[in-house]
């Protein structure tokens, strides 16, 4: 048999269409678990395994798979229809609603089943709106009663060693429900559900059912049942029940009856206080709430993720501008405090922003959540839509409202696309930094640190300029970590400016992907992003040779937001129209060679808005110092010396200037001291430099060269 075909096709059950509507409205056959599950199976479109249908909606397999069956055993007693009875003699149940086959191997479930087309078409014309979609995953109140009719004392003992509750499958209805106690209690409990067992007329314990599981009894067997749970609290009073008479009460002659909202405060005061001295409320604590999973759509020429900040509130109407209620509007009703909610925005974005949380449910008026993270890489619809987990997803089936259900598997899934480009650093354990560190490493004055500490918190943009080898990208990592007291990388950007380095670069910009081009923010963009995730921290972003750029072609319109004064505030970015803005945590740290002479000066418009401080020749600092007494180097000493005569010479030069001079970090990062390496310092890094500077004055080359050669000799 092809796994494409359905069976058994030699079976009909022989009922019409308007056969089904009537059973359909009739409360005895179609209980509220049944309709829930035929409505399911409908909205999936019309076939789907039991899998798929407890991932979707909520409820466990069994509630769907059993539940069927119940649901066509009901059906061939209410009808008489034919029954198709297997090669033992036992009876398949599902073939009176379903066709099925084997379900593919990428498909979740082994077993697909499909609505009956009879059963379809009267689907079609029956009210289904008052059925829920979807689980309802709060906690409910039950009874559990181990009758003394059935159950002996020992087995009562048994079953609370084992901590198990059992009761059989066929145990009828009470009360004014529609629902067998039976099924109420293979279908209809679940995880997380609590209970009060009596045996008799005696309350024993408090307990919580621990998982979904529901297997026969090894005790008893023939139809009776167990679920495990966990014990909450042992009964204070052992002694008959002798209150007022409910049918969940223990003098009541009823098994598993669940406990209406409208009966929790008698609950409390009958059984919960007495018993247990315990309040419905310390009981049912918000910890114990199963949290929702939603996705959000904005509609960015209305409003924008983008312009809220990370940990600020936004209310959401549940009304729209006419005063009518929003499209699902049950959704609004069922999102909860805790709940985590997908932020996507629509045309022209089309891409999935940020994350954020209900922070409170609905006041009649407006829902409210906090945005907790903004995506520094963004999740393109086209990405999402790809994916095969995400197809019965409520807003890629109908996309028209704004706020839509997703499974805990949909979210998932839409979490392990956000975490691939998103990943959430771990936080590796980072060393303290202290000032001392700095000046320990860097060679500067305690003075000019102090200088560079103030403008960088004054300003929050700084360029370090001096000459080759004065220490500018080494000191301007150990400056973030200064002012972070702590060497944390992971909330330090760096990189290096050059000709063709452009706003598409920076900001935002358009990249091949396949056959076609999506919008990417740049590295800029993308590190604002990820600092205003932490507002509370310093982020830093260097960049090296600033100069060498375009700066008006690579900052764009974000030459105004970085500085101090419109820090926070948003403009319209040029590619996608929406706002941004540049964070106030975020330090822009920029280098600056000033011997370059192929470089011009840096914009004017730029240079209003950073602070240039000139490093200079470290070779006097106390850390130069200590670092040239540590390797106690007679030659080393002569270099140093004529080093830094060479630099009052260059200084005093008209054609080049301080900002020429030979920088201390050519001499740097040993740890024994030979003449090899001196001399291969001088011959390949500075007398070239020299060359450079005095192309035009040959003597005075050779002037250096000599003196410089002559140390050595």
């Amino acid at each position: 048999m092809s796994d494409q075909d359905w069976y058994p096709m030699d079976y009909d059950p022989h009922i019409t269409a308007d056969t089904w509507l009537s059973l359909l409205a009739d409360e005895t056959v179609f209980t509220p678990n049944s309709l829930q599950i035929i409505k399911r199976i409908k909205d999936y479109g019309g076939m789907a395994t039991c899998t798929q249908l407890s991932v979707k909606y909520g409820g466990t397999c069994n509630f769907y798979n059993a539940g069927s069956s119940s649901l066509a055993k009901r059906v061939a007693d209410k009808t008489g229809c034919p029954v198709l009875k297997s090669e033992d003699g036992s009876i398949k149940w599902w073939p009176v609603l379903y066709l099925g086959k084997e379900a593919g191997k990428d498909a979740e479930g082994s077993f697909l089943w499909k609505l009956r087309d009879e059963l379809k078409e009267a689907l079609e014309k029956f009210d289904l709106s008052g059925v829920p979609l979807y689980t309802d995953n709060s906690p409910v109140l039950w009874k559990i009663s181990h009758g003394t009719d059935f159950i002996s004392a020992d087995e009562a003992k048994i079953f609370e060693d084992k901590q198990v509750i059992v009761v059989h499958k066929d145990t009828k209805a009470k009360a004014i429900s529609k629902i067998s106690q039976g099924e109420n209690f293979m279908l209809s409990m679940k995880k997380g559900d609590y209970f009060y067992l009596c045996y008799g007329n005696s309350i024993r314990l408090l307990g919580r059912i621990a998982n979904d599981e529901v297997t026969l009894n090894p005790e008893k067997k023939k139809g009776w049942y167990q679920r495990p749970y966990s014990v909450i609290a042992k009964s204070k009073d052992f002694s008959p029940y002798k209150n007022v008479r409910k049918w969940w009460t223990p003098n009541a002659n009823s098994t598993c009856i669940m406990i209406g909202k409208s009966e929790e405060s008698l609950f409390e005061d009958l059984i919960l206080k007495p018993y247990f001295d315990m309040k419905l409320e310390a009981l049912m604590d918000d910890q114990t709430r199963v949290p929702g999973y939603w996705w959000l759509n904005a509609n960015p020429k209305i409003w924008s993720f983008s312009s809220i900040g990370v940990g600020e509130t936004q209310s959401y109407t549940l009304y729209n501008d006419n005063g009518h209620k929003r499209r699902i509007f049950q959704n609004f009703l069922d999102a909860g405090a805790g709940d985590y909610v997908i932020g996507y925005e629509s045309n022209p974005v089309k891409q999935v922003v940020a994350i954020a949380k209900i922070v409170k449910e609905n006041d009649g008026e407006n829902l409210y959540f906090e945005k907790i993270e903004s995506l520094t890489t963004p999740i393109d619809y086209a990405t999402l839509k790809g994916c095969v987990e995400l197809e019965h997803m409520e807003y890629f089936v109908n996309p028209q409202g704004s706020l839509f259900k997703l499974t805990k598997q949909e979210y998932d899934v839409i979490m392990d696309l956000i975490r691939e480009e998103n990943p959430i650093l771990r936080k590796e354990e980072t060393r303290s930094y202290s000032k001392e560190k700095f000046l320990q490493e860097v060679y500067m004055t305690g003075e000019h640190l102090e200088t560079l500490l103030s403008l960088l918190e004054n300003k929050q943009n700084l360029i370090l300029q001096g000459a080759p080898g004065v220490g500018k990208t080494h000191a301007a990592r150990r400056l973030a970590y200064a002012m972070m007291q702590k060497k944390d990388d992971s909330r330090i950007e760096f990189i290096q400016f050059h000709q063709n380095y452009s706003y598409e670069d920076f900001v935002m910009g358009y990249r091949p992907r396949g056959d076609s081009f999506v919008l990417q923010n740049g590295i800029f963009c993308s590190f604002c992003q990820k600092a205003a995730n932490q507002p509370d921290q310093p982020f830093f972003f260097i960049i090296d040779e600033i100069n060498r750029g375009n700066m008006s072609k690579i900052f764009g319109e974000l030459l105004m937001l970085i500085e101090k004064d419109y820090r926070g505030k948003k403009t319209t970015l040029a590619y996608n129209g929406m706002p941004f803005s540049v964070p106030k945590n975020l330090y822009i740290i920029g280098m600056m060679n000033t011997a370059d002479r192929s470089l011009a000066m840096i914009d004017y418009a730029l240079r209003r808005r950073f602070s240039f401080f000139e490093m200079k020749p470290g070779f006097q600092s106390k850390g130069f110092r200590d670092y040239q007494k540590a390797l106690d180097n007679s030659t080393f000493d002569t270099l140093i010396e004529r080093i830094v005569e060479l630099n009052e010479e260059i200084a005093a030069d008209n054609s080049l200037g301080k900002g020429f001079c030979i920088g201390h970090s050519y001499f740097c990062g040993q740890t024994e001291c030979t003449d090899k390496w001196m001399m291969e310092v001088v011959e390949y890094d500075i007398l070239p430099m020299l060359g450079e500077y005095w192309f035009d004055e040959p003597s005075k080359l050779q002037r250096w060269e000599s003196i410089l050669r002559g140390v050595f000799s």
